[in-house]
């Protein structure tokens, strides 16, 4: 694992870490599932354009859904 993939997980999970929070919080199940998702992804996507891509789809669903 190099470097940038550490810091783009460590990203992820620790935003995937607040969105669990504030979901359990509001009792908001997008936003749990949102920072589940966050910290899931780095384990199984090894891809570094992939997760960056599914991470900021993740980071920006509960924010679209809130809007609708």
């Amino acid at each position: 694992m190099d470097m940038t993939s550490l810091m783009v997980s460590l990203l992820f999970g620790t935003v995937g870490m607040g969105f669990l929070m504030y979901g359990k919080s509001m009792s908001s199940l997008v936003a749990i599932g949102a920072g589940l998702g966050l910290m899931i992804a780095p384990y199984l996507i090894t891809n570094m354009v992939l997760l960056v891509v599914v991470g900021l789809a993740l980071m920006g669903t509960p924010f679209y859904l809130r809007e609708q």
